[in-house]
């Protein structure tokens, strides 16, 4: 073995372990970001829309959609116009060009003690730019234009045992509730979301059965 201080075996080794520890910063980084979300976010419920509303839940990786996650949603929000469009394509309606981030201010609703479920937040403004101002019922989403919008919510993973069992519940639901015009989908997700605007799933509302004996079910991640 060769005690010769100019060996180049202490370089083989930085070059070794450098990248290994750069791979390992970056796979911790998104887990620990939720831990911190979850410890310092704020508590938000919004709307869920299933995707097959023959089977709102499929696949081991389920996959919801949002009220807020129509561009439709946004179009008369203030802070619409000052979004990035993309060329419009002989369709009257413009939309987000793709790839495009946003921050969509949600508030939280006035208590109503009348719902059993969990009230959705409603969207009151929209931004290019992170506020830097909000009120005390407010929060800023981050989301990015894909057509749809996507908050980094929309998949997740639900044991199959669980997943049939929600499935079961808001058939019931929809059934009981099919001639109500004005009826939501009696499912709403809550979520933390922290200053700078990440969002990560913390659990699942599902409501469901007779109007006299409705019965509320939450699943946790």
């Amino acid at each position: 073995m060769s005690n010769n201080p100019h060996s180049p075996y202490p370089i083989s080794l930085w070059r070794f372990w450098i990248p290994l520890l750069f791979q390992a910063a970056l796979i911790l980084a998104v887990p620990t970001r939720a831990v911190y979300t979850h410890l310092t976010g704020k508590t938000v419920i919004l709307q869920a829309v299933p995707v097959d509303p023959n089977e709102p839940l499929r696949g081991y990786s389920q996959t919801l959609r949002y009220d807020i996650s129509n561009q439709d949603t946004l179009r008369e929000l203030p802070g619409w116009q000052t979004l990035p469009k993309q060329p419009p394509n002989g369709n009257e309606l413009l939309f987000i060009k793709p790839g495009s981030s946003f921050y969509l201010i949600l508030e939280e609703p006035a208590p109503n003690p009348t719902i059993k479920l969990p009230q959705p937040w409603k969207p009151v403004a929209v931004s290019q730019e992170q506020p830097s101002q909000l009120q005390a019922n407010q929060v800023a989403i981050k989301g990015i234009a894909y057509g749809l919008l996507n908050y980094g919510l929309e998949s997740y993973y639900i044991p199959e045992e669980q997943r049939q069992q929600i499935n079961t519940e808001l058939t019931k639901a929809q059934q009981t509730n099919l001639n109500q015009s004005e009826f939501l989908s009696p499912i709403v997700m809550e979520i933390k979301v922290n200053a700078q605007g990440n969002a990560v799933p913390v659990s699942l509302w599902t409501q469901f059965g007779e109007a006299e004996q409705q019965e509320i079910h939450r699943y946790h991640f």
